[in-house]
């Protein structure tokens, strides 16, 4: 399953982690976010997916799918 998210502000991190830790892959659209904010989220993001052994890609301009490594969750 690969949840959708469009955070509005930083502190939507919350929703982009919690999914995540679900063991979703979540797709983060941070198109409405400032830059500032954009690099906040990404930043949340990349030590995430290290801890749980996962992956991020960029798909596009400030869109990031993170998802898990399948061999090993």
């Amino acid at each position: 399953m690969v949840k959708t998210l469009h955070p509005q502000n930083y502190a939507d991190v919350y929703h982009v982690g919690d999914y995540f830790r679900q063991g979703n892959a979540v797709l983060m659209d941070l198109t409405a976010l400032t830059n500032t904010e954009a690099i906040q989220l990404i930043d949340f993001a990349a030590g995430m997916v290290v801890a749980r052994d996962g992956n991020m890609e960029r798909v596009a301009p400030k869109v990031f799918l993170l998802s898990h490594d399948k061999e090993r969750s």
